[in-house]
């Protein structure tokens, strides 16, 4: 649903043209922002839409087919350079989708209202070494994912990405890009919205903490 950078010096690279299918609501492996994406070659001539300044106009290798990069979050093994991308469907404000308002201005959220946050220009921005925090639909959670339920799971703990940039465990059942679980973050902690109104824990007793994302130290040369 989003990721959400915890330091002022982290910086976004948001000139690299993204899938157009990963722009789309509802596309095939539909970018939810958090996710690890790499940077593959993609024909000038092909079906796939771009800004100008991203078409190839600006430059290509190769000589018999010219290519230029793109942004995708379905990870070749071994692949490098890596980023978390940041576009998304829902948690980036009233701007990209969700309703804030409506009868009275009772609802904070909604359903979706608006395109995806990369429609307007195609693009997809990049992320770097940082601090982030990450919801968690848009990372692994599948039993052994990353997810609170996770008993394995410690803090430092390394982190890899399965094929399609989800973020996960290494060692995980569900793999990852790099046959070596090569390692791109390590746990922070799973964290809740961070809200003030939220009933404290130690006023519930034993109830089970509502964790909506996990921290993680994003560095791929871990």
């Amino acid at each position: 649903m989003a990721l959400k950078p915890l330091q002022a010096h982290c910086i976004p690279l948001g000139q690299f043209d993204g899938y157009d299918s990963q722009l789309t609501l509802g596309g095939a492996n539909e970018i939810l922002g958090g996710e690890v994406a790499t940077l593959v070659s993609y024909n000038i001539t092909g079906t796939d839409d771009a800004a100008k300044d991203a078409d190839g106009s600006d430059g290509y290798v190769g000589t018999t087919n010219k290519l230029r990069n793109i942004v995708t979050r379905v990870l070749p093994a071994n692949c490098r350079p890596v980023w978390l991308v940041d576009e998304g469907t829902r948690g980036y404000g009233t701007l990209f989708g969700e309703l804030v308002g409506a009868v009275a201005g009772q609802k904070t959220t909604g359903a979706q209202n608006g395109p995806h946050t990369g429609s307007g220009s195609g693009k997809a921005t990049l992320w770097s070494r940082g601090l982030y925090a990450i919801t968690l639909d848009a990372v692994d959670t599948e039993a052994d994912g990353l997810v609170p339920a996770n008993a394995t799971l410690d803090v430092g703990d390394p982190i890899t990405a399965t094929s399609t940039g989800l973020l996960t465990p290494v060692g995980s059942a569900q793999g990852s890009f790099d046959v070596g679980n090569l390692v791109v973050a390590r746990l922070v902690e799973f964290a809740t919205n961070g809200s003030l109104v939220t009933t404290p824990n130690f006023l519930v007793g034993n109830a089970v903490i509502n964790f909506t994302q996990v921290v993680v130290n994003f560095d791929p040369e871990y």
